[in-house]
């Protein structure tokens, strides 16, 4: 990382700092919301690109937010779905990958705002995401023509949400991008060990912590929570990134092994010295640019072959 980088990932480290001692009950008097719009300002300095615009709308009762290109080259749509441990973030911190993906693409965007844990614990942030989908499907937009893509909890929901969709028998979607995916809150990978002290952004304590906040009383290995779990067979492709120093490397490699073994298409990507969700500073990082190319070139092959 360049001392610009290693900067912006040092602020987004310590952005989380009062989080654990509110959720612990140790901090009565900092408020979640005070949290939340922190951790949104800090995301937010990672900007929007130009030639791009954002708009609020209601996705059959959640609310989401628009990004249309100025140059719209098709009518296939991106849900994006952002991530947060299902505790922080909403769309107004996404607006730089939100508007990198509309851009590249020259497609419209659309980033649903779902509810919070431990206010709305698990599974209220999947059923929020899935109802947002069938919002989708709903405005006539063909399945065919939808691409998921998230990050962290959000890449997990890129699969989560696909078989939460095959279980009420929705059309699924024709292709997704899963960025750093906490796909297993069991946290038993061997990188959640070896990893330890090289990943900038989390450590397993904390990360165990996070988990039990969005589980509430459900067990970590439900399939809906990590999809390592779950019943995958018949999704459409899906591509899944991860860095190479994120504690989150074996569970991400282990979800790719997943879908391959359930005979679902799957590109892994394992990035060299990269940290988690990286693509957030594309404007500052080669690598960042370089694999937000690489997944834009995955969802646009995904596109044209559902299509075919």
């Amino acid at each position: 990382m360049n001392t610009q980088v290693q900067a912006a990932v040092d602020t987004w480290a310590n952005s989380l700092s009062d989080l654990v001692p509110v959720l612990k009950g140790i901090d009565t008097t900092t408020q979640m919301s005070d949290i939340r719009d922190a951790y949104a300002r800090m995301l937010a300095q990672n900007p929007a690109p130009a030639g791009v615009t954002f708009a609020a709308l209601d996705m059959g009762g959640v609310p989401g937010t628009l990004v249309t290109p100025d140059e719209l080259k098709t009518d296939a749509v991106l849900m994006y779905i952002h991530g947060g441990a299902y505790i922080v973030g909403r769309p107004d911190g996404y607006h730089g990958i939100g508007g990198n993906y509309a851009k590249m693409l020259g497609a419209r965007v659309y980033m649903p705002d779902y509810r919070l844990a431990p206010e709305h614990p698990f599974p209220a942030p999947i059923n929020d995401t899935l109802r947002a989908y069938e919002w989708l499907l709903e405005q006539d937009i063909p399945a065919h023509n939808i691409a998921f893509a998230g990050e962290s909890a959000g890449g997990a929901m890129v699969v989560s949400v696909m078989v939460a969709a095959k279980s009420k028998g929705l059309p699924l979607p024709a292709v997704g991008s899963a960025i750093s995916p906490w796909a297993n809150l069991e946290h038993s990978g061997a990188s959640m060990s070896n990893r330890e002290g090289l990943d900038p952004l989390n450590s397993k304590a904390v990360l165990d912590i996070l988990a039990r906040a969005f589980l509430g009383n459900t067990l970590a290995n439900h399939p809906l929570a990590s999809p390592v779990f779950a019943d995958v067979t018949g999704l459409p492709a899906i591509l899944v990134q991860i860095g190479e120093n994120e504690l989150m490397l074996s569970d991400a490699m282990r979800l790719a092994t997943h879908l391959a073994d359930n005979r679902v298409r799957v590109n892994l990507e394992v990035w060299p010295a990269m940290f988690h969700a990286w693509h957030f500073y594309a404007g500052m990082l080669a690598e960042g640019q370089q694999a937000m190319e690489s997944s834009v070139r995955f969802i646009e092959a995904g596109w044209l072959q559902a299509n075919r």
